[in-house]
């Protein structure tokens, strides 16, 4: 027994309680399969008693898991903009957030609006949104990247993780694939990111898809629920 984590393994008990909770939903437990929600929980270290934001959340698969994981004594501030609300509309009329999940707060504001506290997240996730920061036409209004990105580090706690996915484009693109594909190759948000103070501290590849070949859409039959997605463990340096 020794040389374990004790604390560490007490939160991957939490995950995966989380995971295996019989109050999930059966739309989201049928999405675990191509997700690997407890190997990405795991990977950006998320425990009982923090406060996350989840950026951009859509229907909220990862607002519930995280507001399981996190528990009474930890909360999650659930994040969209006018525009993601149609497309998830579907998952959000069953997540009945206040009756289910009382730790998460519901706000609807526009990237540009945001006004988020200072040092008051340990987690930002921030999944299969990050493309959109590069995106606009009539309906979905053009993000300020650079503010979005100033935000994010001034709200995350020293020390704290961003948790960013994203579906994956071929290396040497530039970031007109967010607008044409709904994929932005990983370069991008690194750069991205460390211009805004954040250090990369690992990825994953379990959602990796060598079959992918990053040309067509996310939202193409032949990938969508199956593009390669990167998966970026940024962090906020302590003081």
């Amino acid at each position: 027994m020794s040389g374990i984590n004790f604390s560490y393994a007490e939160d991957a008990s939490a995950i995966r309680a989380a995971v295996d909770s019989q109050d999930r939903l059966p739309r989201d437990k049928a999405r675990d399969g191509s997700r690997h929600p407890e190997a990405i929980l795991n990977f950006f270290e998320v425990a009982p008693g923090q406060r996350v934001l989840d950026l951009f959340s859509g229907g909220g698969y990862y607002s519930e898991l995280l507001a399981r994981v996190v528990g009474e004594q930890g909360s999650v501030l659930v994040h969209n903009n006018q525009a993601y609300l149609p497309f998830a509309k579907e998952d959000l009329a069953e997540r009945h957030y206040q009756e289910r999940l009382p730790n998460a707060e519901v706000i609807i504001s526009e990237a540009d609006e945001l006004q988020l506290p200072a040092a008051s997240f340990d987690r930002i996730f921030f999944i299969l949104g990050f493309h959109d920061t590069y995106y606009h036409e009539p309906g979905w209004p053009a993000i300020d990247r650079e503010r979005l990105l100033q935000q994010m580090f001034t709200s995350l706690k020293p020390g704290g993780i961003v948790a960013i996915i994203d579906h994956d484009a071929a290396p040497e693109s530039d970031t007109d694939t967010a607008h044409e594909l709904h994929r932005l190759a990983k370069r991008h948000v690194v750069d991205a990111m460390e211009a805004a103070g954040f250090k990369l501290q690992g990825s994953l590849a379990v959602l990796e898809n060598p079959e992918d070949k990053l040309t067509l859409s996310a939202f193409d039959e032949a990938v969508r629920g199956k593009t390669s997605r990167y998966v970026l463990k940024f962090v906020k340096p302590k003081l």
